[in-house]
């Protein structure tokens, strides 16, 4: 079985986001679907130890945006490879409020959705959330991200915790992140290197022995 026949799978590039209880989370998925047309109803696939998706059990809704190809790394950095029980995810972000209550992040974002869930899938590791869209509007008419275009472009990586994680094969010498994986290659890492995935400083890498 050849585990790269997945990355031939079409998907987008998305943020999800809650609030509950007066805290907001969020985080970047490559999992929401449309599911049925009438009514609306969406599906989105999270793993059980996200902050985020622990939350959605709780407020029982969330947010989408569907981000551009412009979304910097550092967009994709702060809500992919950080947790939001650590990190303020939304501060100093343009951001609205969505029919619900819910925050989402406008910059670089092509549509919102919002949505309430109507049932859930356990799936072991990850929980299916499916839900009704309560609204929904387009934001810009810029090209979307595929995780394709994320990976082969932006030379992205995938979190852990994200349902197409693969683990990558070690490279040979340099300094890898301890937070998104990503791989500095050199024998000495600059005391003011910033990780140019997640914005980790160079702290939190660690040295790959040969």
């Amino acid at each position: 079985m050849d585990p790269k026949a997945f990355f031939k799978l079409s998907y987008g590039l998305y943020i999800i986001s809650t609030e509950n209880e007066g805290k907001q989370a969020g985080c970047i998925a490559n999992t929401f679907n449309q599911v049925t047309s009438s009514p609306a109803q969406v599906s989105v696939t999270l793993n059980k130890n996200n902050a985020t998706e622990q939350m959605i059990e709780k407020s029982g809704k969330f947010a989408v945006a569907v981000l551009e190809q412009s979304a910097t790394m550092e967009l994709i950095g702060r809500f992919g490879f950080h947790c939001s029980r650590d990190l303020d995810k939304f501060s100093g972000l343009d951001c609205g409020i969505d029919e619900q209550g819910l925050p989402f992040v406008k910059e670089h974002a092509a549509s919102r959705f919002s949505c309430k869930v109507v049932k859930t899938v356990d799936l072991g590791t990850h929980v299916m959330f499916i839900a009704e869209v309560a609204g929904c509007e387009v934001l810009d008419n810029e090209p979307v991200m595929t995780y394709e275009y994320y990976h082969q472009v932006k030379n992205g990586k995938t979190p852990k915790n994200a349902p197409s994680y693969q683990e990558e094969p070690k490279k040979a010498g340099g300094w890898r992140c301890l937070l998104c994986g990503y791989v500095y290659e050199g024998e000495i890492l600059p005391p003011d290197f910033i990780c140019p995935i997640c914005s980790a400083p160079a702290s939190a890498f660690e040295k790959i022995e040969n």
